[in-house]
């Protein structure tokens, strides 16, 4: 049985201070492995600690106790300058807002993270391209965020999240902001997406139905996971 692309062990996370009676466990000894090329939906209430769950596996953030693996790598103890190429180089993040920058075009959104990558111009648009045309976004490559609407600047969120080609991908209520409908035509783009570049995820979302249609549900709830 291969190693799984993501395992996390023993993760805790805590806020404040036991001497002031202050201290909040958020999580409290999370084991999850995300396999390769495995989708994964975390199903968590509000305030469960998914965000920070997801932040701690993509490096934006440390556990104070706990080991995490990415590609068969330790992150723990890398130095800050490792952590940021794993995380720039391994992982694409998306989240319930789109957070594209108004001044640029669809396009140029995607391009941005593959430039400040060292990536050459000239292949960075053509990525960003073929990403936006896989998504059925080929006709809108120069709008700005402005001129589209909240399903495509979503569906462009996903291909900037994919544009350095990363190995996994976190999503946090990828579509939370979206009504039913566009939710459900937006998630069917994301899977598809995810699909056919082979990358494994870890998405998070409070809608049971679209959770039901990745490989595997997990629930976090009181710090902890468990498994359905």
């Amino acid at each position: 049985m291969s190693e799984p692309l993501l395992r996390l062990r023993g993760i805790e996370k805590y806020y404040g201070t036991k001497a002031r009676d202050t201290q909040v466990n958020v999580l409290r000894g999370v084991d999850l492995d995300v396999g390769h090329g495995e989708v994964v939906a975390l199903v968590a209430p509000s305030g469960a600690g998914k965000s920070t769950l997801l932040h701690i596996a993509g490096l934006l953030d440390t556990a104070d106790r706990g080991e995490i693996i990415l590609g068969g790598q330790t992150m723990v103890g890398l130095s800050d300058r490792k952590r940021t190429e794993a995380r720039r180089n391994d992982v694409g993040f998306v989240y319930q807002f789109h957070h594209l920058l108004p001044e640029f075009t669809a396009e140029e959104n995607v391009m941005l993270p593959q430039l400040a990558n060292g990536i050459a111009r000239t292949a960075a648009q053509t990525r960003a391209r073929s990403l936006l045309d896989t998504i059925g976004l080929s006709e809108r490559v120069s709008h700005r965020p402005a001129a589209l609407s909240g399903g495509e600047q979503q569906r462009v969120a996903f291909c900037r999240a994919l544009a350095n080609a990363p190995k996994l991908l976190l999503a946090d209520e990828p579509t939370g902001n979206l009504d039913p409908d566009t939710s459900d035509r937006v998630f069917a783009a994301l899977i598809e997406l995810v699909r056919e570049t082979g990358l494994s995820a870890l998405i998070a979302t409070h809608n049971l139905n679209l959770a039901q249609r990745m490989d595997r549900v997990v629930r976090l709830d009181h710090g902890r996971v468990s498994f359905e």
